[in-house]
């Protein structure tokens, strides 16, 4: 007849077992170790993404804010748009030529 074997049959460790795992625990936790490293730099370089597209998103943003406002300056500071800003003050545009100043030198 088979023996019927008891809870304590199955928690005890033959002591063949003990030694292999007791032999074998500075390298058991070194990988533990390494794992855990791996986890880590993995969770690292995931929060690094995350962060350099968020300033590539902002950068552009920024790029576009930049070039509506230049284009915006361009377009104000042209000859007639200038003209047209001064005209409710008063000011009005020359209609002739700028004279050329000439200087003689002095030798």
């Amino acid at each position: 007849m088979a023996k019927k074997k008891t809870i304590r049959d199955y928690t005890a460790l033959g002591s063949l077992t003990a030694e292999l795992i007791l032999k074998n625990f500075p390298f058991v936790f070194f990988v533990s170790f390494l794992a855990m490293i791996y986890i880590a730099n993995a969770l690292y370089a995931e929060k690094k993404v995350r962060e350099i597209q968020k300033t590539q998103s902002e950068l552009r943003q920024l790029r576009w804010k930049y070039m509506s406002l230049k284009s915006e300056s361009m377009y104000e500071t042209k000859r007639s748009e200038v003209v047209k800003a001064l005209k409710d003050e008063g000011l009005r545009g020359s209609r002739k030529k700028p004279n050329k100043i000439i200087v003689k030198s002095e030798q």
